[in-house]
């Protein structure tokens, strides 16, 4: 965030820093906590932009699993990662909020993530509740390839974010 003080000159400098930059495409690396079971997008549709305005990063992501995704596979304490478009200015923050959507299930189960930066350069995200539906989901916690639930071809998952960058 740009701090103006009273009596502060207004710079160039200073008045473009409060000017936010045009919105920029982003597709984020995709690892886990252990950095095996590595998964990959293969053909999955990701669909992310974010923007900085002074030293604030505001964004989303939506990301629609393809045929060839590859999930990773591995147990759930290999928690998935996603790096986020712009080194932040502190971790363990909560700095936003998405979906997860299971299609397999009839008319789509829905459950709510709550995003994390769990280092200055990566977004976890959290399940701590169940489907929208009210059912129960396979596990909680940090999401990977076993939570929410088994992922699989045609799930989503998207989230939105806004969090005090670096520089």
């Amino acid at each position: 965030m740009v701090d103006v003080r009273a009596g502060q000159r207004l710079t160039v400098g200073l008045l473009q820093s409060l000017t936010p930059q045009a919105p920029q495409t982003w597709t984020p690396n995709w690892t886990t906590s252990t950095g095996s079971a590595t998964p990959a997008f293969g053909d999955s549709d990701v669909d992310g932009e974010y923007q900085v305005f002074g030293r604030l990063c505001i964004g989303r992501i939506d990301i629609n699993f393809g045929s060839t995704t590859d999930f990773g596979g591995g147990t759930t304490s290999d928690n998935w990662r996603f790096s986020t478009p712009v080194t932040a200015l502190r971790t363990n923050e909560d700095v936003g909020r998405g979906e997860a959507w299971e299609d397999s299930v009839s008319n789509g189960a829905r459950c709510g993530i709550r995003i994390r930066l769990t280092s200055v350069d990566t977004f976890e995200l959290e399940v701590s509740s169940g489907r929208a539906d009210g059912t129960a989901v396979a596990a909680n916690g940090l999401v990977d390839a076993q939570t929410p639930w088994a992922w699989a071809v045609g799930d989503n998952l998207s989230f939105h974010f806004a969090y005090p960058t670096a520089t």
